[in-house]
């Protein structure tokens, strides 16, 4: 729900935003996103490890990882502030150094926040957790719509002038994302410092030691996901051409957030799937249903590509009409997306037999072909080079783990079930693109007819299946 109330900021953001202007808030999150990973160095999960693994020194393992986080955090935002100028004029943003400090407290305030967020899913705090996520975004969306709707509102109108013209300068422009961003962290920070407090200010150099010892490898497996995701926005910048290069990043952004439709149900996913995978694992029947839930995926995620490209010409509006001209890259990165959630789906197989390091060895290896395909392609067909090589990139990786997997942990996958599941959507896409718009109304019935035509087909091969599934139950 948090990640859907964000989601939805988009529509306003694009209609407010010019692409360039766009482009800093998509160029400044993928910083965000890299510095986040380098700034946890892994201490949340080692965190879960050893907060299960000691079971009489819990607090001294929290106390011990917060602190470590807390003293990385100070430094960071101190070096930031100190370099602040140098680093605005290195990333091409010399007038406005105050990103640089903004940004380097956010990160530095959601890291810390990670350990008390953690431990609120160790103890068991569901409720708890839920609701100061909940509320950190609803104070990121009011923030928002406050400043980027109501002041310009009373300003236009001549209400509350004295108000206004001490909280409210519209120069600032898309930095009131940023500002709204801060204070939500901050006050998540607060919260999380009440709710979860240090019981005391106790470091174990002996604790810390192992800690780190298991947390650096997850900081190399969690940069090279985390390149393979939003490295493409900062290469765009400086692979453009410096005059059409935000325009670029920010067309690029906005088009990627629908996409994220199919995101957003992989992470779904990943949510239960896992817990799930490793409750079964046991059982007789564990492979049998770990290929039963790959399909039923695959079908999922291939209802969602069709109902999205189907109607793009209504899903188009989601985001504002300046950024158009990028939606030929949408069902490139919707399909880019379900071979990441495949490859997710696969990635049981090294988890279940301890081999995690193959993980980071794929994520590494999809790294490569991001940084390789946007150097290559970016400079001769832009934003269109860095769909295609996130798209290879998650082919790449959902291919070598299912062969590398199937030596390691078989699961018999039906994979020309699979494969019809994919292509025959793709095909109907295609299709579709070849109806003459005589007549809205007249396109929509027939992409409908499309639509259903998939799922009775889908019904009617499977029906043996659901049968079975339907008396069981």
């Amino acid at each position: 729900m948090a990640r859907l109330m964000n989601y939805l900021m988009v529509p306003i953001h694009t209609r407010i935003f010019s692409p360039p202007d766009y482009g800093i808030v998509g160029e400044m999150y993928a910083y965000v996103s890299l510095l986040i990973v380098l700034l946890t160095y892994g201490m949340e999960t080692a965190f879960f490890r050893y907060y299960e693994k000691n079971n009489s020194d819990r607090e001294k393992v929290y106390n011990t990882t917060l602190l470590s986080l807390i003293i990385t955090s100070t430094i960071f935002i101190l070096a930031a502030i100190f370099l602040a100028k140098p680093i605005a004029n290195s990333i091409r943003y010399p007038n406005n150094s105050e990103y640089v400090i903004w940004f380097a407290l956010i990160i530095a305030f959601d890291a810390i926040c990670s350990i008390p967020f953690a431990k609120l899913r160790a103890i068991n705090r569901p409720k708890v957790f839920a609701f100061v996520k909940i509320f950190n975004i609803s104070i990121y969306v009011v923030l928002n719509l406050f400043f980027l709707l109501l002041c310009p509102y009373w300003v236009k109108n001549g209400i509350l002038q004295g108000f206004t013209s001490v909280i409210y300068n519209p120069s600032i422009g898309v930095g009131y994302i940023f500002i709204a961003n801060l204070v939500a962290s901050g006050i998540t920070l607060f919260l999380l410092w009440i709710i979860v407090p240090l019981s005391k200010l106790h470091f174990s150099k002996e604790i810390w030691k192992k800690m780190i010892k298991y947390a650096l490898p997850l900081l190399i497996f969690g940069l090279a996901g985390i390149v393979n995701e939003t490295i493409d926005r900062i290469l765009l910048k400086y692979l453009s051409p410096s005059d059409i290069a935000m325009s670029q990043v920010g067309i690029y952004s906005a088009c990627y957030k629908i996409s994220i439709m199919m995101t957003i149900v992989i992470q779904a996913f990943k949510y239960a799937a896992e817990p799930f995978f490793f409750s079964q694992a046991k059982e007789s029947n564990a492979k049998v249903l770990y290929a039963d839930v790959m399909k039923y995926f695959v079908i999922l995620c291939s209802l969602i590509f069709l109902i999205i490209m189907l109607y793009i010409d209504v899903v188009k509006y989601f985001i504002g009409e300046k950024y158009f001209e990028g939606l030929t890259i949408v069902p490139i990165l919707l399909l880019a997306n379900m071979f990441l959630g495949i490859f997710y789906n696969l990635s049981i197989w090294y988890k279940l037999t301890d081999k995690t390091h193959y993980g980071a060895y794929l994520s590494i290896f999809g790294a490569i072909i991001t940084l390789a395909l946007n150097f290559l392609l970016i400079p001769f067909i832009g934003y269109l080079g860095s769909a295609w090589a996130t798209f290879a990139c998650y082919l790449s990786m959902m291919i070598a783990s299912y062969f590398i997997g199937q030596k390691h942990y078989h699961v018999n996958y039906n994979i020309k079930r699979i494969f019809l599941y994919i292509s025959i959507p793709i095909a109907l896409y295609y299709v579709s693109t070849f109806v003459p718009a005589v007549s809205q109304w007249l396109h929509f019935i027939i992409n409908s007819m499309f639509l259903l035509s998939f799922i009775i087909l889908v019904l009617l091969i499977e029906k043996p299946k659901l049968s079975n599934l339907i008396n069981n139950s």
